[in-house]
């Protein structure tokens, strides 16, 4: 006969993550948001130049 090995319970794994990486971690999607939203205004008017410029 082989050798026996209990059978293991399904393992969670958990990820922490600290309060002020979080903070750091909102900070920076705040900002890329803001990127985003300058980046898709500059695009609209160079697609649309007649437009007025919303700055």
């Amino acid at each position: 006969m082989g050798t026996l090995l209990p059978k293991m319970p399904a393992q969670t794994l958990y990820v922490t993550v600290h309060r002020d990486e979080l903070r750091r971690l909102k900070e920076e999607r705040d900002q890329l948001q803001q990127q985003v939203a300058q980046l898709s205004l500059l695009l609209q008017q160079a697609q649309n130049p007649e437009a007025p410029a919303h700055v």
